[in-house]
């Protein structure tokens, strides 16, 4: 069993959990949420087997619970018909139609990122958000290089298609 220094590992590697865990919820509670059952995580991962690759093994497991996340938050609101999905207050955006705009589009990827089956919502997640490449997902994920690519490209495909019909709704809506 491998000797770690938790407060390290978080020093040297918290940054990619926090921008991950931001970047998919919006907003900082959740985020710290996801950022502490990362870590918990983490721990559990490193009980059972020896690990080489910290960040990415960070970066892997911040994505699966910010994903689980935003399908707990999306089920409950399609439960509860909320309609604030926890966005920061925070405006630094001085055109406030653009801003709504922005948000608007966020929490729609969100949820559709919440609705992807998990594999094609991990491997959209590392590659576009934590800049990762094929093979380092591959590996990550445990499965073939020609994968990722297929469920990337199935990823995307569900994405275009979900934000293009919002699209179309948004212009039938000014038409109207």
């Amino acid at each position: 069993m491998q000797v770690i220094d938790w407060q390290i590992i978080i020093e040297k590697h918290g940054a990619i959990v926090w921008q991950t865990a931001y970047r998919l919820l919006g907003n900082y509670a959740d985020a710290s949420d996801c950022f502490q059952e990362t870590f918990i995580s983490a721990l559990k991962v490193c009980r059972r087997q020896h690990v080489k690759n910290f960040p990415a093994l960070l970066a892997r497991l911040a994505t699966t619970r910010a994903i689980d996340q935003l399908r707990i938050r999306f089920r409950l609101e399609s439960n509860n018909s909320v309609t604030d999905y926890g966005q920061d207050a925070s405006n630094n955006n001085p055109d406030p139609a653009n801003y709504a705009q922005n948000q608007e589009l966020a929490t729609r990827m969100q949820k559709e990122l919440a609705q992807l089956p998990l594999l094609e919502a991990q491997v959209f997640c590392l590659r576009y958000l934590n800049d990762m490449s094929y093979s380092r997902i591959a590996k990550e994920l445990d499965i073939k290089t020609n994968a990722v690519g297929v469920l990337l490209y199935r990823a995307k495909e569900k994405l275009r298609k979900s934000l293009a019909t919002l699209q179309n709704q948004q212009k039938n809506e000014v038409v109207l």
